[in-house]
């Protein structure tokens, strides 16, 4: 068994200095299972069924990522998100390419952790990890299933709004995986060149968002689709409605140009696309 150090920071909204506490904690490594595909269903194995939506609410208040929330939404990403565990997949491969030996990896947005435990395995031990998220929830079990996966890296979990930007340095790769949706629009332009500022030159920015298409019956015939896609998942009707209601003042996707532009106005010389599928996209984008 070997020492595994997480330094676990708290990020004031208004200060540039972060409160650091170091936490340790002794774990051995998983055994590898063998699979061919990326091992999200692992990491879902045991945990609670997404049904936050189950009943019928008289009043539905904005969605929000608290303790309910981080404790279904390994299954909730699993059932909702359109090929999840192959988008997991792409961007290890992708974070492969462009992670450098004694930088700096940013997951900004990173939940319970899922990226980080699956990129652990595949980056240089000296890639240090940062994982960034507004809930101290999801950065709790991202700690937990970062010691039951047995791993050895030093990483850093931050607690930080991200409309107000994190300071980053040292980068070669920056992950946003369905977290700049949630941020809100006057902020992107601050906050994406924040991103740029922190990239090492040739570093990359992998995006995956939701995006709304250009075209309104291309776009009501994408979600559509979406909708019948999470009721083969398990999801009624009900479920599917309440949620989106919870969702519309706090998820507030762009179009794909706008995405782009948003991008290469902030420091990227280019981007492209790694992945679509209906209204789902994911983007390269190199500094």
């Amino acid at each position: 068994m070997r020492m595994v150090s997480f330094l676990w920071r708290k990020l004031n909204a208004t200060a540039t200095q972060f409160q650091m506490t170091k936490v340790s904690f002794i774990s051995a490594r998983q055994e590898q299972t063998g699979r061919d595909r990326f091992p999200a269903s692992e990491t879902m194995l045991g945990t609670t069924q997404d049904a936050l939506f189950a009943e019928k609410r008289e009043l539905i208040g904005d969605f929000d990522f608290g303790a309910k929330t981080a404790e279904v939404f390994d299954d909730m990403l699993d059932r909702s998100v359109p090929y999840y565990s192959e988008i997991q997949r792409i961007m290890g491969e992708l974070a492969q390419d462009f992670a450098v030996s004694g930088s700096n990896l940013y997951d900004l947005g990173c939940s319970t952790g899922t990226t980080l435990v699956h990129l652990d395995k595949l980056l240089p031990a000296d890639v240090i990890f940062v994982g960034v998220d507004s809930s101290p929830e999801m950065l709790e079990k991202a700690g937990h299933k970062l010691k039951k996966a047995g791993s050895r890296r030093v990483t850093e979990l931050t607690c930080a709004d991200l409309n107000n930007g994190v300071p980053m340095a040292n980068a070669s790769v920056v992950i946003l995986n369905l977290t700049l949706q949630f941020i809100r629009p006057l902020n992107r332009d601050r906050v994406v060149a924040g991103m740029a500022a922190g990239l090492n030159k040739d570093g990359c920015l992998i995006l995956v968002e939701k995006m709304l298409s250009e075209n309104s019956t291309i776009n009501r015939l994408f979600i559509k689709h979406y909708y019948e896609f999470k009721k083969r998942n398990g999801y009624s009707e009900m479920e599917i409605a309440q949620k989106r209601e919870a969702l519309e003042n706090v998820l507030i996707p762009y179009h794909f140009d706008e995405n782009r532009e948003l991008l290469l106005r902030n420091g990227f010389k280019s981007c492209d696309v790694f992945f679509r599928w209906y209204n789902f996209c994911g983007m390269l984008a190199i500094k």
